[in-house]
Formats: C-alpha cells, structure tokens, sequence
C-alpha cells in the first residue's frame, strides 16, 4: 500500500508539472498564438523543438486554436511521438472535431494494442476524440465508423473484467453518448444501449454512474431492472442518481413506487432532485400525495429560516417539487397545492417563476394572492412567464377559459410597451422584455411580427437579439427582411459591450433567406469580433452557398481560417473577440505555473475557496484574478443555480446575458468536471468573459468543452451546496501563495 501510493502521488506530481518544464519564451509564443487563434509557422516550427515538453504543449495549442491545417500536423505524433505527445496529439484532434481526421483516428485505434501503442492513456484519448469528432459531425457516415469504434474499445475493455483500464471506459462512455445519432426520425440502433448498460455492474462506482448517465442521454430503454437495483441499493451517490435520472429517461412506469421513495426520502438531495425531474416524465398523479407532503416539510423548514438577507437552502429544492406537482397534477383543482404555493408566494414575491407557473398549472384561476408584485424587473418576467403558459395549457373551469382567453389582449400589452420601451428610464423593468416578447410569440398573434419588428428598433441589444430570434420563426417577408437587415446595421456600429443582437440577426437572416442573406454576411465579416467572423465562416460552409458564383468581394476567402484569427485590439469602437493582452499580461501569468493561488469567497452561507489551475488555464485564471482584485465579482447575485448541476455566478446584470465587455479564448484542458470543478460558461466557443460555475456532481459531458480552471474542495463544496438561486458573493480575495495557517485548517 505504501508504494502504490507514493506511485500514485508521483504520477500526479509528473502529470501536473509537464508544463512547469517549458521555457518561458517558448510558452510565451504559444500563449500569444492560442490567445490569437493563429495556427502558423511559429507554432508548427515549435511542434519539432527539441524539448518534448515544448511539443507536448505546442499540441495541446493546436487543439485549443481549432485550425484544420493542423491536422497533417499533428498525425505522426500518434505513430512517432512519445507516449505524452501521442496522447496530446490525439486529444487535439478531438478538439479540432474536423471529420478529416476521423480516418487517421480509426486507424489509430486499430492499432492501439500493437507494441508502442498499448499505453492505455493514448487510447483513451483516442476514443475521446472519436466521440467529439462523431458528435460535430453526426450527418456524416463516418460518424457511424467512429461510433462503432468506440463500442468495440468498450466491449473491449469489457472483456478484460478486472484489468480494465479505468480511464479508457470513462472516456469511451461519454464518447458513445456524444456518438449516439440524434436525430429523432432516424431508428436508433440500440447497439450502444446494449454495450453500455453491461457497465452498470462495474466494481467502480463511478463507471457505474457514466454509464447511468449515458444511457440517459441516449434515453436507453433496455436497462432499467438494472438500474432500478443501483437506485434501491447503490451506496454510491451520483450512481444512485443517475440511476433515477435513466429511468426517467426511459419513461418506465414500473419504477414509479422506487421514483417516489427516492424522490421523498433518499438522504442526498443530487438523488431526490434526479427522481424529482424522472416523476415529472412520467406525469403520473400517484405521486402527487407524497410529494405534497414532502413539500410542506421543506416549506416549513423554508418559512422557519427565512430572513431578508438570507434565502434558506431548502429555495431549491421546493422549487424542484413545484415544478414536478405542476406536471403531475394539471387541472386537478388541488386546494392543498394552491394554498402552499400561496404561502410561498408571500415570502418570495414574485422571484420564483417556477412556484407560480405550477400553480397556475394545477388551477388556472384568478385570486388576489397569486399575482407576484411589480416592483422590478424578475416581477414583471415571472408575470410573463406564468401568462404566457395559458399558450399550450388547456383549462377545464370556465373561469381557467376565460383566463386563456384574457391572456393574449395581456401579453399583447406588455409585449408593445416593452417593444418601445427607453432602457434608461425602465431601467428597473427592462431586463424582463425577453420573457415577455417569448412569451407573446407562443399565442401566436396575427400582429406578432410587426410587434417584434418595433422591438428591432429599440436601444437594448437583448430585447433586439430576443426580437430577432424570434422573427426567425415568422414567415418570410419583406418586411421582416428589412428590419432585421436595418436592425444589423445598427447592432454593428453601436453594440459594444454584447454581440448578442449582431449574431441573432445574422442567424435569423441566413434562415429566412440564405442566399438573399449574402450581404447581411458580407457586412459582418467585417466586423472587429472574431465571434461574428467566425460566425459568418460557418454559415458560408452551407451547401447553398457551394453553387453561388458571385460571392460580394468581402466573402472571398482564400484561407476561412484567417478570419478565425482573433487580431490585437484596436483602441476603438469595442473589446469583443480581441486579444486584449499584452506582453506583460502573459508573462504574469506563466510565471504563476509554478506556484499557487486561490480565491477565497465569503458568502452569507459560508466561506469557500477556489484553488486556481494556472498551469492548466493560465490566461482563464488571469482574467479571473484581474476582474477579482478589480471588485467587480463583489456583491453579484448567483443568477443560475441548478441543483444537481451548477451554481453560476459572474454577472454583473443578473438574468445571465452580463459579462465585462471583452471575450477570452477557451483554454480547454484535460482536467475533468468532477464535484466541485470550476469552469467558464459560454454562449458558443471562446464567448468567456466574467461568468463562471462549480460543478455540484462529475459532469463529463462538459469534458473538453469548457475550461477548467479551479477546483473546490469538499469542504467548500459543502458551502456551494447551501446556495440558491438569488444568494450574493459579498466578496472575493485572491491569495497567491499559500493560505493562512486558519484557511489551511478548514480545508483539511
């Protein structure tokens, strides 16, 4: 025992200081070259240093900037390379996710029990970048080429019983998730159910729970007496609920007694809250009885705890079962519902949308205590939320019809007001207005689009993005055409601190007309923001373009991937999608590879502390650190928390559009999402700026998608787990170095 775990701590030590051997000029070129998004000689000529540490990390470089001329690049390290440079090169064609390398990557695993290549980490990389690749590209065939690839590595590895190789089924688990062909017409072949459900039995509690969790993101019907045995006994947390999760998935009604045990009485919330949303699937109202009891208990423990500066932890989880009794229970009249969603209601005025659409679910019915106030901006979307549910609700009283008719003449008011609304002077309200037009757009109203076309006009860029997506559903007509071609005239020259409308209207101008669209995209490849350059390539990639002749001037392109490159900032007009750092900015943040800094956040729950991956994502964590020591993290709301998931946090405007004005590039690395990681959440890739979250239970779907770049501990997780939705960051500290002797203390 004590060498294997010294084996093992070296290891670690040796996975972790990789990177710390790298020469600071070198690393310094290839922080500039990702921070860029610019695959060229400097980087290839770094690919043959002569330190393998510099090759190793010039790879992961070339994964993170995406370009397909890496790819011939990158393949003889899978054959030539040391086992770390084949791992690395593997992991960055999964990152790349070009279905031009699909062919290298199953030859590659074909060959990877041959002498050199049988070290089980590069096979494990392998898969993964089989099912990130099959994923991209699922209309492909071969897409399919690669799914069957990564089910023959599991039944592999499936054979070999006790020598499997942990880290190969992980990774092959999710990558069949990723592979599993989505199309809902399409037959699914339930090769992948049968394969991954012989998992559930594995020795390895966490292999049990990804292959829980896979089976439930391919809606697998073929395991459930399995995975109804790992919700009744399992000791495992996150395998019990996945094992709930699944079934719900899998709509299978004989497991509804187990759900409502689950969902009632399992001594961990992450499984409660899993059964809770499986009940919801089943919408069977048997479980109405429990659940309702279990509602009051959290109630009163709510009502008990609640004060004006604390929301009690319990917020969360009766929201859960709110959500679910609304579900459950449509148009049952049921009085005890009513009544404790009533009471809830004067404690949370109006903040929680959920409570009042399960209400209105359950008996649509007028009544002076349901209404939420109107004092701010949540108030106002709440009410928008709750009547634009009388679009697909079907009352049964005559009073629930009457207010199914009343609701469009409603909405249609609130949406016209927030259509022509001045954000300065509504500013308390404002933020409501994509709610309420989302809202207004499910009646279907024959005035809808000139309603949405106003909303073009106005100041704030998220009722213009709201207006635009929404537009994109309306017929085509020339008048909508030509707001939203006015509308991105606007969005360019005056939107700088968000992109949101530019993108919106480019997307819904390219669906309502591609090929009259082409000026709309010449315009914008224009643009200083790489996001919207990049936006422009990949619509351009469609097949109605393949044929056009004639593209404007601007469209062009002798090389796509330049207008990916993101270029220095040019001291005018917006921060959107440039390199903002400068020399100074990367080498402050190389040297903090070889040391260590964590941010300490008070909270009214509690203390907890982020311990940062400069190594692993160094110009993240740099961004990170500056905006914490500039304060702007203090005093944010937690806007999304969502239990058994992620708490998220970072916004300065509270209903998660916000950001500081600026993006930073993606620093994928190979660090998993596991309880208490810490990434950066975005809205497509390299749209990171301020927002981040920790990860309640392993999330490995978020693999190589989004940026790791802290952990929490356990005992700081305990923290997290305490707070709701509507909680504050009071502060964040950066502490560089080692924590006091106290901080130390606690996180043991």
């Amino acid at each position: 025992m004590f060498t294997f775990r010294n084996s093992l701590f070296l290891s670690l030590f040796l996975a972790v200081s990789t990177f710390a051997q790298i020469p600071a000029a070198s690393h310094l070129t290839i922080l500039k070259a990702e921070d860029a998004r610019r695959y060229d000689k400097t980087l290839r000529d770094l690919l043959k240093h002569s330190n393998y540490n510099v090759r190793t990390r010039a790879l992961l470089a070339a994964g993170r900037i995406g370009d397909m001329r890496a790819i011939p690049d990158l393949t003889p390290f899978l054959e030539t390379g040391t086992a770390k440079e084949r791992e690395m090169a593997a992991f960055a064609l999964g990152e790349i996710e070009s279905i031009d390398a699909a062919d290298i990557l199953l030859a590659a695993l074909a060959k990877k029990n041959m002498p050199g290549m049988n070290v089980p980490s590069i096979g494990a990389r392998l898969v993964e970048a089989a099912g990130k690749i099959a994923g991209a590209n699922a209309n492909d065939p071969r897409s399919g080429k690669l799914r069957d690839s990564i089910l023959d590595v599991l039944e592999a590895e499936y054979r070999k019983g006790a020598k499997q190789d942990r880290e190969t089924v992980l990774l092959a688990l999710t990558a069949a998730l990723r592979a599993a062909p989505r199309d809902a017409k399409r037959a699914r072949p339930d090769d992948t159910d049968t394969t991954v459900a012989k998992f559930l039995t594995n020795l390895d509690a966490r292999v049990r729970a990804d292959a829980a969790n896979t089976l439930s993101r391919v809606r697998a019907k073929n395991a459930n007496e399995a995975l109804r045995s790992i919700l009744l006994s399992d000791r495992d947390v996150i395998a019990r609920a996945n094992a709930a999760r699944a079934l719900g998935s899998a709509e299978d009604k004989g497991s509804l007694d187990l759900l409502i045990t689950a969902a009632t009485e399992d001594v961990d919330s992450r499984v409660r809250v899993s059964a809770l949303r499986s009940l919801a699937a089943l919408r069977d109202p048997k479980a109405g009885e429990r659940l309702l009891k279990r509602a009051d208990e959290l109630f009163a423990a709510y009502a008990k705890a609640k004060k004006p500066d604390l929301i009690p932890a319990q917020h969360s989880e009766f929201l859960e079962i709110a959500t679910t009794l609304g579900r459950i229970l449509p148009n049952t009249q049921r009085e005890r519902a009513v009544n404790l969603f009533r009471e809830f209601g004067k404690l949370d005025r109006g903040f929680s949308p959920e409570v009042y659409i399960a209400r209105v679910r359950i008996a649509p019915r007028h009544g002076d205590n349901d209404k939420p106030e109107l004092t701010n901006w949540r108030q106002y979307s709440t009410l928008a939320q709750v009547v634009g549910e009388f679009a697909t609700l079907e009352p049964t009283t005559e009073e629930g019809k009457q207010m199914k008719e009343e609701a469009p003449t409603m909405m249609r008011e609130l949406a016209k007001a927030y259509a022509e609304a001045d954000p300065v002077k509504e500013a308390d309200s404002i933020m409501a207005a994509p709610d309420v037009l989302r809202a207004y757009a499910g009646f279907k109203s024959n005035d809808l689009s000139e309603v949405l076309r106003t909303a073009l006009s106005n100041k704030d860029i998220f009722i213009r993005a709201t207006a635009a997506e929404l537009l994109a559903e309306q017929p085509v007509s020339d008048d909508n055409l030509g707001a939203l071609n006015r509308a991105l005239e606007y969005a360019i020259v005056n939107d700088t601190m968000y992109n949101d409308a530019v993108l919106a209207t480019l997307d819904a101008l390219f669906k309502l007309d591609k090929l009259n669209s082409l000026p709309a995209l010449a315009l914008a490849v224009g643009s200083l923001d790489h996001i919207v350059r990049a936006k422009v390539v990949d619509l351009l990639k469609d097949e109605a373009f393949q044929n056009v002749k004639d593209l404007p001037g601007a469209l062009r392109f002798t090389n796509l991937s330049e207008a990916r490159e993101v270029r220095p900032y040019s001291g005018k007009h917006t921060k959107l999608g440039q390199v903002l750092n400068t020399d100074a900015d990367y080498l402050r943040a190389v040297a903090r590879k070889n040391g260590r800094v964590s941010a300490v956040l008070t909270t009214a729950k509690g203390t907890f502390t982020i311990d940062l991956l400069p190594e692993d994502a160094p110009l993240t964590v740099d961004n990170f650190i500056k905006l914490a020591k500039a304060g702007y993290f203090n005093g944010l709301e937690v806007h999304r928390v969502v239990a058994n998931f992620v708490m998220q946090d970072g916004d300065p405007r509270g209903d998660g559009n916000g950001g500081p004005g600026w993006s930073i590039r993606c620093e994928v690395n190979m660090v998993p999402y596991g309880r208490g990681s810490v990434g950066m959440a975005l809205s497509g890739k390299d749209t990171g700026g301020s927002q981040w979250f920790v990860t309640h239970s392993p999330q490995p779907h978020l693999d190589g998608g989004y940026t790791v770049f802290g952990r929490v501990n356990e005992t700081g997780m305990k923290v997290v787990d305490q707070i709701v939705r509507g909680d504050k960051i009071v502060s964040v500290r950066i502490v560089e170095g080692n924590l006091p002797q106290s901080a130390q203390r606690g996180k043991k």
